[in-house]
């Protein structure tokens, strides 16, 4: 603190002037390097989708770039203000390692993330089970991917438990497969039941006729006789349409005469003998 004090004490006006310019010329080149990296940035972004490149690997490739120019640009910052910019570079190298090591989870993080844009088991927008937790796929980052889930909560997953784990896709297809089970009693008419199901399967507007629906005698289970019911839909429609086949099924079945049995019991009671 002394040398310091000693050393801005023989300062003479011409060299705090000169300091003052070299300071105000460092944080200009830092200001005017940003928004060149952001612009540049920019560019990059309007360049691939041009392309048509998959925006998660634009989102990707446009964070890595940033961090290199803005890095880049506080170098030549420094560098404008008379400190050695190659010794500075040597010691960021070797702290960069001493943290590597240090923070082993986090380069792995970075592996997986790279494994994800290379791989593409997903993209941005696709709904996905990953890493534990189920939403849309919002931005996949150099260490972390953000999800949405559908009730609008915000995840985010290290990309090293996504890849350690099983991914389920469910936008990955245009087509899905609803898999229903219905039951109807067993003293109702099978031959009348099979036909309400198909009718009101096969009406639906949303139900594709190319892939057939499949509609099999799956079981003859304790308290019902299961119908494996499976139509094809749109991926998007997947939900709308399950919810409403299940409502015209109950309605139509029962308006048949047709009933949908709950899980039952019979328990039969039997007196051995009288207390005196």
């Amino acid at each position: 603190m002394d040398a310091l004090k000693t050393w801005f004490a023989n300062l003479d006006t011409a060299d705090i002037l000169a300091l003052a310019w070299q300071v105000i010329g460092a944080l200009l080149i830092f200001i005017i390097g940003r928004w060149v990296a952001k612009a540049l940035v920019k560019v990059l972004r309007r360049a691939m989708a041009k392309r048509q490149i998959d925006q998660l690997l634009v989102n990707f490739l446009a964070n890595i770039l940033y961090v290199f120019l803005l890095l880049s640009v506080v170098l030549i910052s420094i560098g404008y203000l008379g400190i050695a910019v190659t010794p500075l570079i040597a010691v960021l190298g070797g702290a960069a390692l001493a943290v590597g090591l240090a923070l082993q989870s986090s380069l792995s993080n970075f592996a997986s993330g790279l494994m994800l844009v290379g791989f593409r088991p997903f993209t941005t927008g696709h709904f996905v089970e990953a890493g534990g937790v189920s939403g849309t796929v919002k931005n996949v980052g150099i260490f972390q991917t953000e999800l949405t889930t559908p009730d609008n909560r915000h995840i985010i997953v290290p990309n090293s438990e996504i890849t350690s784990a099983p991914i389920t896709n469910y936008s990955a297809f245009d087509t899905r497969r609803i898999d229903m089970i219905i039951g109807v009693s067993y003293d109702d008419d099978l031959k009348k039941a099979r036909e309400v199901i198909e009718r009101v399967v096969t009406a639906h507007e949303k139900v594709l006729k190319d892939p057939a629906p499949v509609f099999l005698l799956m079981d003859l289970a304790d308290s019902s006789v299961n119908f494996a019911v499976r139509p094809w839909v749109a991926t998007a429609d997947y939900w709308v349409v399950r919810s409403e086949l299940l409502e015209s099924l109950k309605v139509e079945l029962e308006a048949a005469g047709c009933s949908i049995p709950y899980p039952q019991r019979d328990v039969h009671l039997f007196q051995s003998g009288s207390a005196d």
